[in-house]
């Protein structure tokens, strides 16, 4: 009997809730048939088996929460196995709600309060484990500011868990306590008539911590513009004629995503980040643009890369692809790191304006509206064109307002003026 292990998913994920289990007790399975679809922060992704042969048992049930190296299943019969695969996660857009969560988790499950030090350690080497390190770069823990509590000075979970309480209780001291969360709804829904109870899953859990976060951090700005599209219309619907390629759809969005990378070289305050300080500014060499998708699950941005070199073609094929794969649960981390702005677009479902909040680590996000045929005066004669309204919400702190009005103007020119698939 062999048993099939959940392998490592990377640096920082210690744990996935199981949103599906695809196979049963007596199944047949190949190598690489999918096993499970967990659920990271960022996207569901399936579990491949590492062994074939017949299930002997099923470890694991939906919504069930389990850690690499916890049993998924075993199974009987002669079996070709390949190496538990790790999955590299460089996780750029990880934000500070996640270290919350996991400090308190932290903090809840200490009964130590003796002081601890906070003094810095400088010139003296951290004595930890792997174990220990992972569990400190989780939390955001310098360990060179740990004092160890071990054998000859190392320092163990605990010294981490006491010494970010004694933070904790240091910012409590010089801070007024802020609400972070909403007010809790203490209403019985049931008096007024039937109701239905539905957990949201951990993409629209994790999502709605990220956005609530970037609305609190961030000052956002909105700026709205609209331009005129007749010709890009013509255009994209003259390449839908005579597109003969399945795997492009085409639409307006790879025209948006093009324009967009275009105004990230030429205004490059667009494509930066502050870093962790909030003191410095990261200029970003590379292009790569996300997409807000919709799904059952929620809203997940896959990002296509090095937009600078792909032609509208290219990347309507890109943005096709992703597309699938996440409506299919199959997007990859790596699918939806390094980007450096957003767009969202809204059109292909309606809506005049709105004022979508930015993705950190980005500094800006882009709306797209409906379009629609108005009146306009082109020329000193009234005259119907086909408008695009959009909007471009962005982190004041990086960015002012002269920019982010030459941007939205220069958005609206380049689409206005677009007549050919480059």
């Amino acid at each position: 009997m062999t048993e099939i292990k959940l392998p490592e998913l990377g640096e920082g994920i210690s744990s996935v809730e199981i949103s599906d289990v695809l196979v049963k007790t007596g199944d047949k399975i190949k190598l690489d048939d999918p096993l499970i679809v967990v659920e990271t922060e960022k996207a569901s992704m399936e579990i491949p088996a590492t062994s074939s042969g017949l299930v002997n048992k099923v470890y694991v049930y939906k919504g069930d929460t389990i850690s690499p190296g916890d049993i998924m299943i075993s199974i009987d019969g002669n079996s070709a196995t390949i190496p538990q695969p790790s999955i590299p996660i460089k996780d750029e857009n990880t934000t500070i709600e996640s270290n919350d969560l996991a400090i308190d988790k932290s903090i809840s499950s200490t009964t130590n309060t003796q002081p601890v030090s906070t003094e810095s350690r400088l010139g003296k080497p951290a004595l930890a484990s792997p174990s220990v390190r992972r569990f400190a770069r989780e939390l955001g823990c310098d360990l060179n500011k740990v004092n160890g509590s071990g054998p000859k000075g190392r320092i163990t979970q605990e010294d981490v868990q006491q010494y970010i309480k004694a933070r904790l209780r240091e910012l409590s001291d010089k801070n007024p306590a802020v609400t972070t969360s909403a007010p809790s709804q203490n209403i019985d829904f049931s008096q007024f008539g039937a109701i239905e109870i539905k957990p949201l899953n951990k993409i629209k859990r994790i999502t709605g911590q990220r956005l609530q976060q970037a609305w609190k951090t961030i000052p956002h700005v909105t700026q709205f513009d609209r331009c005129k599209i007749d010709q890009l219309e013509k255009l994209r619907l003259k390449w839908k004629k005579e597109n003969s390629d399945p795997d492009i759809k085409p639409s307006l969005v790879p025209f948006f995503i093009k324009v967009a990378g275009r105004l990230l070289e030429e205004i490059p305050q667009f494509n930066s980040s502050l870093d962790k300080s909030n003191e410095n500014l990261i200029l970003k060499q590379y292009i790569n643009v996300g997409v807000a998708v919709a799904t059952e699950e929620g809203l997940v941005v896959p990002v296509i890369k090095d937009v600078k070199d792909m032609s509208i073609c290219d990347i309507a094929k890109k943005l096709t692809l992703l597309s699938k794969k996440a409506q299919n649960k199959k997007l990859h981390p790596e699918d939806m790191e390094g980007g450096c702005i957003t767009i969202s677009s809204l059109g292909g479902i309606g809506g005049t304006y709105f004022t979508p909040i930015v993705n950190p680590p980005e500094v800006a996000i882009i709306g797209i509206s409906r379009s629609e045929q108005e009146p306009v005066v082109v020329d000193g004669k009234l005259t119907e064109k086909l408008m695009l309204p959009f909007s471009l919400s962005y982190d004041h702190r990086v960015i002012d307002g002269v920019d982010a009005a030459r941007f939205t103007t220069e958005f609206g020119r380049y689409l206005s003026e677009f007549n050919k698939l480059t």
